[in-house]
């Protein structure tokens, strides 16, 4: 983090503190309406600045978090921890969510599996097709 940045894109921050793999997934994910910043859509280009409050939706979950820190540069994961902290409102949300899709994933897992080899030849001979 440079000590000189007051204020940098919203797409090179998201891209940074690691909600996007890519800076034009972020850039993308502004157009489509996915980032907010103070109850507003953000634009790509919009700047980010320390105490900026910003909702963001991507596949890992919907996101409300507090910007501590800038930064231009892509570090490793527990740097761009760092430059965020997520509000507890959104990340009680967020767990909340998340055990839903296992309780749903758990209750799809209990499906009855394809007929083995053996079951198939038993019904072949069953329905006197053989």
């Amino acid at each position: 983090m440079r000590p000189d940045l007051i204020h940098i894109r919203i797409d090179k921050w998201l891209w940074a503190a690691r909600f996007f793999k890519t800076r034009p997934s972020a850039s993308h994910a502004c157009e489509l309406g996915r980032v907010e910043s103070g109850g507003q859509t953000a634009k790509a280009a919009r700047e980010v600045r320390v105490g900026d409050l910003l909702k963001i939706r991507t596949e890992g979950g919907d996101f409300q978090v507090v910007v501590l820190a800038l930064s231009e540069l892509r570090g490793p994961a527990a740097a761009a921890q760092a430059l965020y902290q997520e509000t507890e409102v959104s990340r009680e949300l967020r767990l909340k969510a998340e055990a839903e899709r296992k309780a749903m994933f758990a209750q799809d897992g209990q499906r009855e599996n394809r007929p083995s080899k053996r079951d198939r030849r038993r019904i072949i001979q069953f329905r006197g097709l053989d």
